[in-house]
């Protein structure tokens, strides 16, 4: 039964053109293709990564922050208490009222004593300004670099410009070197996001977080496994144009820096509109889907359903 889900999964008629299958994404002449084993080296570049971002929140992240007044302020800490303790990580991190008379009657102490010390407890736990800054900062850079040398892998390129030559040849397109590297570098990134935020203090939005990181390290590593490279590599490269600045208008609000941070929202809303709002639906996606190649199997489809 699986063996069948996948074959129908992985049809030929459902990736490629008519006439076109999975044979033809083999290496021959010279020509070297994509491939699943492929990915395995985007996972060592995302555990590289993450020894990379602990050196450079500590040796670039920390002066950085020190230079734009961002400190590690001192918190009250909960005293130690091993009742409290373990409620606190293995039952609940806000008891209810019944729950703090009962820790109440247990410790000793009051209820209100009782509510302090979970106070306390969650905000140690909370990660600090100075944290935060050095996160973002990470981000900045890698988003800063990906951006430029995203452009600097697909400027040259004829598809850049004219989109509808995305599909010429295809699923014949040999794979590039810069390709190649270029979707390493991104999708070992967003596999160590998601490690980070599975080895991290969780935060308020770690499902949010989980499941776009998985969305997306799954669309990348898909859209690599079928060839789609040239239209994914100018996908990621639509996004990357305008996470560096919000991440750098984070830097400037952990810093307090109020009016740099407004006006890089600023920017980062326009970029952000541009790009997402206009530039990929219209120019990438609906130029994509016009295609002959996306066109006429679509044509085809609603013609036979109705």
């Amino acid at each position: 039964m699986l063996s069948r889900l996948r074959e129908l999964i992985w049809a030929d008629w459902i990736w490629f053109p008519e006439g076109h299958s999975w044979e033809e994404l083999k290496d021959h002449d010279g020509k070297v293709f994509p491939k699943v084993q492929d990915l395995w080296t985007s996972v060592l570049v995302g555990l590289s990564f993450l020894v990379v971002r602990w050196i450079f929140e500590r040796k670039v992240g920390t002066p950085l922050a020190s230079l734009l007044g961002v400190s590690l302020k001192p918190r009250l800490s909960a005293p130690p208490n091993p009742i409290l303790e373990s409620h606190f990580c293995q039952t609940s991190k806000r008891p209810g009222q019944s729950s703090m008379e009962r820790l109440s009657k247990q410790t000793g102490c009051s209820v209100r004593q009782v509510q302090r010390w979970f106070r306390r407890r969650r905000n140690q736990e909370r990660p600090s300004k100075l944290t935060k800054f050095q996160e973002a900062s990470w981000r900045f850079t890698f988003y800063l670099f990906a951006f430029y040398g995203g452009l600097a892998v697909l400027i040259d390129k004829p598809w850049f410009r004219d989109v509808s030559q995305i599909w010429e040849n295809f699923p014949q397109i040999p794979l590039l070197a810069s390709q190649y590297w270029y979707y390493m570098m991104e999708l070992g990134f967003y596999i160590s996001l998601l490690l980070s935020v599975v080895l991290d203090v969780r935060r308020k939005d770690f499902w949010e977080q989980v499941v776009h990181h998985v969305v997306t390290i799954a669309l990348i590593s898909l859209s690599w496994v079928v060839n789609y490279i040239r239209a994914g590599s100018l996908i990621i490269l639509v996004h990357d144009t305008s996470d560096y600045i919000m991440e750098l208008a984070k830097m400037f609000n952990y810093a307090g820096w109020k009016r740099t941070c407004n006006f890089l929202f600023i920017v980062f809303s326009t970029v952000f509109i541009i790009t997402r709002l206009i530039i990929f639906p219209v120019w990438l996606l609906l130029m994509m889907i016009m295609h002959p190649f996306i066109a006429t199997p679509l044509s085809s489809a609603f013609s036979s359903s109705a």
